[in-house]
């Protein structure tokens, strides 16, 4: 079993990534690279040199390492004082100049924090003014997230978070029980597009009224951070906002002077300066 990787050895993997496939991990944060590579070597009874083997010989095996690799672990309505923000204050703010508006949820993993957006819009009667693009590297995982299928035993803190962000209803309103699975009613993403969008080498795109981008760029060194908020900044009309994750801060970036903060503890930030 392989217990340690060197620098030498991310450096072949990272390499190998960009030149065969266009992923570029050179700026993720190592420490947090070199773990999850030893959880695909492990799981996988995979060597260096194994590993290697299969991101050269066999181009469909990045999908299996990419899903390895990205952070799948997410909740409906997590962080439900968030959502109260978002509800009470950050919607109402952009409808001050806007009927319709457009969100953007990048790095939207299997799609629970989309489908909670859809929930709470609904049940604020504004589903149908909003166009919500949702997007990850990972293809296999956007996948998981256009079928809106999450495992029964899921639902319990699903449904905790979304009794603390104080909903209407009952998340059981939004979905059905089939085989251990709970399947939300479809009509939820209707207003969705998701599409496949690396952050680092992909383009900044469209203009939207709300980023969510929610504990994504803890995994991001100092410089890949900066360029990624400057793909956020060109993305956001004026005015628009950012929300990151609650352990995550902008604080060092370059452009965090075009924001001004709107909540602290929620890390909302509104753009200011184009």
């Amino acid at each position: 079993m392989i217990t340690e990787l060197d620098i030498a050895d991310l450096k072949k993997i990272t390499e190998l990534i960009l030149q065969r496939h266009g992923y570029d991990f050179r700026d993720y944060a190592m420490s947090s690279f070199k773990r999850r590579v030893l959880r695909i070597l492990e799981l996988g009874g995979l060597t260096i040199d194994t590993l290697l083997k299969q991101l050269s010989d066999q181009p469909d095996y990045i999908n299996d390492f990419l899903d390895g690799l990205t952070v799948n672990v997410t909740e409906m309505f997590r962080d439900p004082g968030f959502w109260r923000l978002l509800r009470e204050e950050i919607i109402p703010g952009i409808l001050l100049n806007n009927k319709q508006f457009k969100i953007w949820h990048a790095g939207c993993s299997s799609g629970e924090e989309v489908i909670s957006m859809n929930i709470m819009l609904k049940e604020m009667g504004l589903m149908n003014d909003v166009t919500i693009i949702a997007t990850d590297l990972d293809t296999v995982i956007l996948d998981k997230a256009k079928s809106a299928t999450y495992p029964l035993k899921n639902m319990e803190v699903n449904e905790k978070n979304y009794i603390r962000f104080q909903g209407k209803y009952s998340l059981k309103n939004y979905y059905r029980e089939e085989n251990g699975r709970a399947i939300f009613n479809p009509e939820l993403l209707k207003n969705v597009s998701f599409r496949r969008h690396d952050l680092v080498t992909g383009d900044a795109f469209n203009k939207f009224d709300l980023i969510l981008c929610r504990n994504v760029m803890i995994y991001f060194n100092q410089a890949l951070q900066n360029q990624v908020l400057k793909k956020f900044h060109n993305s956001l009309f004026k005015y628009g906002y950012l929300a990151i994750g609650t352990k995550e801060s902008l604080i060092w970036c370059e452009y965090v002077n075009r924001f001004i903060v709107v909540n602290q503890e929620e890390k909302v930030y509104k753009k200011i300066k184009d």
